[in-house]
């Protein structure tokens, strides 16, 4: 794909309002746009790997950096970056190469993706929040891995949720715009 202006505002645009929906106050524990956008990303840019990398990375990092501002002048009990985060970037990464496998015009394809990617985030992140004393500090047995995944599912399904969601929409309306300027070029 090249990278025309219209595009790059439009990836631009993608990143910054995903990076704003994670952010919202209230919204329900788990439900936003980051894997989505990963798997839309790795889908769509499988010959620009830097950039299917890039785009998920920056709407992690600017609503991280937004949860820090706010939480610093007091607006938000949630900060922004923490120890260990760029573990939680590497699992993005790991969720971008799902998108790889993703053929955007197939639904059923993006359907298996959306499941898959919120599913293998789940189990590692949380397995990895055992492991490293996070959390509740689970203790290391099996006892303390079940429970630190017990911890970890009232997120889960709003995590398959709004993966779906944003998966319908960003490949939805890369579908729209596809046609109308495929339909431009041959008129």
């Amino acid at each position: 794909m090249q990278l025309t202006k219209n595009i790059l505002v439009s990836l631009g645009l993608m990143v910054f309002a995903t990076a704003l929906y994670r952010i919202f106050p209230d919204r329900p524990l788990g439900f936003a746009p980051q894997i989505a956008v990963a798997i839309f990303a790795g889908s769509l840019f499988v010959k620009d790997k830097k950039i299917a990398f890039l785009l998920p990375l920056l709407s992690m990092f600017i609503s991280d950096l937004l949860y820090e501002l706010l939480h610093i002048n007091g607006l938000s009990t949630i900060g922004g970056f923490y120890k260990g985060q760029w573990i939680n970037y590497l699992l993005f990464l790991s969720l971008t190469a799902i998108g790889f496998l993703v053929n955007s015009k197939k639904i059923a394809s993006i359907l298996a993706a959306g499941i898959a990617a919120p599913t293998v985030y789940f189990i590692l992140s949380n397995g990895l929040v055992w492991l490293k004393g996070g959390g509740f500090n689970r203790p290391k047995n099996m006892g303390g891995l079940i429970a630190c995944y017990a911890d970890g599912l009232p997120f889960y399904p709003n995590s398959i949720y709004s993966t779906l969601f944003f998966a319908a929409v960003l490949f939805g309306a890369y579908a729209l715009f596809s046609k109308k300027i495929a339909s431009k070029n041959l008129a």
